[in-house]
């Protein structure tokens, strides 16, 4: 988190509650504390979060958090 701390304020700068962007709902993810263990595993385990998150859950939600944090390794098609 220490190592990141720069970008994930900016993330709840731009896209968090109270952003012109979180008003429409599409960014809901970054608002939860689940947020950190989410954007963790995009840096070190992107295809095992994308692989088991489809199992479970719609996909727009992790990808709109993905737009926003920009990872290294992009896996929305």
């Amino acid at each position: 988190m220490e190592q990141h701390r720069p970008r994930l304020e900016e993330m709840l700068r731009t896209h968090g509650p109270g952003s012109m962007p979180a008003s429409h709902g599409r960014y809901a993810l970054i608002e939860q504390p689940e947020t950190l263990v989410i954007v963790e595993r995009m840096e070190n385990a992107p295809f095992l979060l994308r692989g088991q998150w489809e199992k479970e859950l719609e996909t727009v939600f992790l990808d709109n958090l993905e737009f926003v944090w920009g990872p290294r390794t992009r896996l929305v098609r």
